[in-house]
């Protein structure tokens, strides 16, 4: 059974659950402050689960039970005690017992098993069972291999272990003993995934767990060691994040879902495993469609003319232009009774769509079934092309298109075409990439969701400083790279990207296209009147002394404001765009070589001059 303890999401108990129940969970572990802050009895809780379909599967924690001195100790039979007709209430038989912190304990592992023995007793005439748990920054019990050994010491049926992924990776304790323990006296197991980093245990626990999968934990050896035991019962998340404290519950429940199935399927033959169809290939981004009203149109027509595209097809019902250059496909969409006009409402005038190209869209529809993306199903015309569609985290659409109607099925099938020559382009061939701005709470999320619904890799992130503060970039790619997508955060509001969250609720903000030769390109553009960002003449200088460029590429990029980077793989060339409407902006990129990054060491120069522009 899939489970999530409540502390992981944000929100009071009720939301929590129905949040839970929503996504998809079956079991739930009520923790205790979320009980004692609920304005209803622990009945009610019962009864509230049960008309979601939530089974609770344990009550936690109790904490600082084990090797206590009197009087603490008969305490803590006492509070017990009350525990324990609290659960009868709750409806609950699993009682989560972590290791104690308090400095009155005493560093003896047979007074707490003889302490966890009478407790199992106590708990077992009322039916409850008893789970312990080694937290990292025990006292005295700060490994689960401590843990297991009192649990054998105090040899009870209503007694057995706790395993949390957390608490043993963290510290990197040994996991083969964990392949010994009997399969039935391990209780409960308990996940968590974490970035790695060097702090204090509690606080890293405290403050940066997520989901599986969206940290670097070694989570696949924890669960192969878990299946040697033969375990096969519940998996239960349990999250402490601040991220995740501030961001919407139902969104959080749905990705703590994903991370599960993810977490099942590390082993192909492992006892949690299903059958998950591997990700399609991919070729690209097909199209990029934008939501506009009339009086954008001729602005907009205006600019993307001016960078080489050509009006060439009216779609057959809708008020929808299709605009080409080289194989990028841009779709102007005018309606106002769709889920566009919807989008732009919210957005304004945005990126509202994005086609991908996958060379099977059966497995691609399958693997988003298998983690819960939702699909979206538009109006079609009579005779016109049905193409599946998949809802994004912030509500945009990702179109799925096979290579038959990528090839030109899909244009000719809905659009009336024209003017298919490909006179007075400026040499752009693809889309290189597209960058979303996203609210900083959502980065675990969207990085969860293009690595689970599409196979998308996070590549390293970067720390880039606008003149109004700091904003942190980290690209999911495609596994063969034709497609790749940054995601870009900044808890500053000033910064050009917390500015385009707080106008325009985030989104694509910057769009890139590919060059053979960007020169050519650019003077191309130049030609049209398309304004180009200025970029001040001491990057160049600057340029000149890190790279000791040939002085004729160098007043080509000075004269031209093409950026320059480098690395041991290859060399990157980039120029942009004003940016339109206050909103998004165009890129131009040249890549040599094998370069697949995106010019960081360039941004904040780039940011610097949009700073200027915008004054």
């Amino acid at each position: 059974m899939r489970a999530i303890a409540t502390v992981s999401l944000s929100g009071d108990l009720r939301t929590k659950l129905e949040a839970i129940a929503r996504a998809g969970f079956g079991g739930v572990e009520i923790f205790e402050n979320d009980l004692l802050s609920f304005d209803g009895t622990p009945a009610d809780v019962r009864h509230l689960c049960e008309s979601l379909g939530l089974k609770i599967l344990a009550f936690q924690p109790f904490r600082d039970f084990e090797a206590m001195p009197e009087p603490q100790r008969s305490r803590n039979m006492q509070r017990a005690e009350r525990k324990f007709d609290l659960m009868e209430q709750l409806g609950t038989d699993f009682l989560l017992v972590c290791s104690n912190v308090s400095p009155q304990c005493v560093d003896d592992l047979d007074q707490a098993a003889a302490d966890l023995r009478e407790l199992a007793e106590r708990a077992e005439k009322h039916g409850i069972r008893i789970g312990f748990e080694a937290l990292a920054w025990g006292r005295y019990i700060s490994d689960y291999r401590d843990a297991w050994e009192v649990v054998r010491r105090a040899d009870h049926p209503s007694l057995g272990v706790v395993l949390d992924s957390f608490h043993i990776l963290s510290r990197g304790h040994d996991l083969s003993t964990i392949g010994r323990i009997p399969r039935e006296k391990i209780f409960f197991v308990q996940v968590a995934d974490a970035p790695l980093l060097d702090m204090d245990v509690l606080q890293w626990s405290r403050h940066f767990r997520c989901f599986p999968g969206q940290g670097r934990l070694p989570l696949k050896d924890f669960m192969a060691a878990l299946a040697k035991t033969g375990y096969d019962g519940p998996l239960s998340l349990e999250i402490f994040s601040d991220a995740f404290r501030a961001a919407p519950a139902a969104a959080t429940a749905l990705d703590g879902l994903r991370s599960l199935i993810l977490l099942e399927n590390l082993l192909p033959e492992g006892p949690w495993a299903s059958s998950i169809p591997p990700a399609p290939g991919y070729n690209g981004i097909h199209f990029v469609e934008f939501t506009l009203d009339e009086d954008s149109a001729a602005p907009l027509g205006e600019f993307i003319g001016a960078l080489g595209f050509r009006h060439v097809g009216r779609h057959r019902s809708k008020n929808v232009e299709l605009w080409k250059q080289g194989d990028i496909h841009l779709v102007l969409n005018f309606e106002t009774d769709s889920f566009a006009h919807t989008f732009r409402l919210l957005h304004g005038i945005s990126v509202c769509a994005v086609g991908f190209r996958v060379d099977d869209i059966d497995k691609a529809l399958t693997r988003a079934r298998t983690f819960k993306a939702q699909l979206f199903r538009g109006q079609v015309g009579e005779g016109e092309m049905e193409i599946p569609a998949l809802r994004g985290i912030e509500g945009s659409l990702i179109y799925l298109v096979d290579d038959d109607a990528a090839a030109d099925r899909q244009w000719r099938t809905d659009f009336e075409l024209f003017d298919q020559a490909s006179r007075d382009e400026a040499g752009l061939t693809r889309v290189d990439h597209l960058s979303y701005v996203l609210p900083a709470t959502q980065m675990l999320g969207w990085q969860l969701f293009y690595h689970t619904v599409f196979g998308f890799e996070a590549e390293a992130e970067h720390e880039i400083v606008d003149p109004h503060g700091l904003m942190l970039s980290q690209a999911v790619t495609s596994p063969e790279g034709s497609i790749r997508i940054p995601l870009t955060i900044s808890q500053a509001r000033d910064t050009l990207p917390g500015r385009f969250l707080s106008e325009h609720r985030g989104g694509v903000q910057q769009i890139a296209f590919a060059s053979q030769d960007i020169v050519a390109s650019v003077d191309a553009l130049l030609a049209r009147g398309l304004p180009l960002l200025k970029i001040p003449r001491n990057y160049y200088d600057d340029l000149e002394a890190r790279f000791g460029l040939d002085e004729t590429l160098l007043e080509a990029l000075r004269t031209r404001n093409i950026l320059y980077d480098c690395n041991d793989q290859g060399e990157f060339f980039h120029a942009y765009t004003e940016t339109f409407s206050g909103g998004f902006f165009f890129e131009i990129v040249e890549r040599r070589g094998d370069y697949h990054q995106f010019g960081a060491a360039n941004a904040g120069i780039r940011l610097a001059a949009q700073a200027a522009h915008s004054r």
